[in-house]
């Protein structure tokens, strides 16, 4: 996953990254581009890639491992602390782990530094996930 986490922050460099997690079988990113649909173009080389690899390692070729890429615009701010404090949490709502900084995977550790433990706290209770994404990233999908 270390590979793959630096070849996505890659795709995405020419955009301003607020919060990202990579997972087992999904990820998420909450970013700002000046141009989607060549951040798109990135995203779809790298599935492309990744996919001829993995598929290439499990011997199959054709659609196995990406489906879809979905993209939401932030209405306001209290959307974004939402969003950030919902990318954060997938690893411990998917069992990963119990704490956000023990997943290595994520810029929650990055995101923690910077904030500060009691301004992280205040922010997760001023912007609760409660059922924020329900259904996004559910295993059935």
């Amino acid at each position: 996953m270390d590979a793959f986490a630096e070849n996505l922050l890659a795709a995405v460099e020419d955009c301003q990254i607020h919060a990202w997690c990579l997972l087992p079988n999904h990820y998420h990113l909450y970013l700002e581009t000046t141009d989607l649909k060549q951040t798109l173009v990135a995203l779809g080389k790298l599935h492309g890639r990744a996919s001829f690899i993995w598929n290439g390692e499990d011997h199959q070729r054709g659609c196995h491992v990406w489906h879809s890429v979905s993209d939401r615009q932030i209405r306001n701010e209290a959307h974004g602390w939402a969003t950030l404090n919902y990318l954060h949490h997938n690893p411990v709502r998917h069992g990963y782990v119990s704490k956000w900084q023990e997943w290595p995977w994520s810029s929650a550790r990055e995101y923690l530094a910077k904030q500060g433990a009691d301004e992280a706290a205040r922010i997760w209770k001023a912007f609760p996930v409660l059922d924020y994404g329900a259904g996004w990233d559910d295993a059935g999908l």
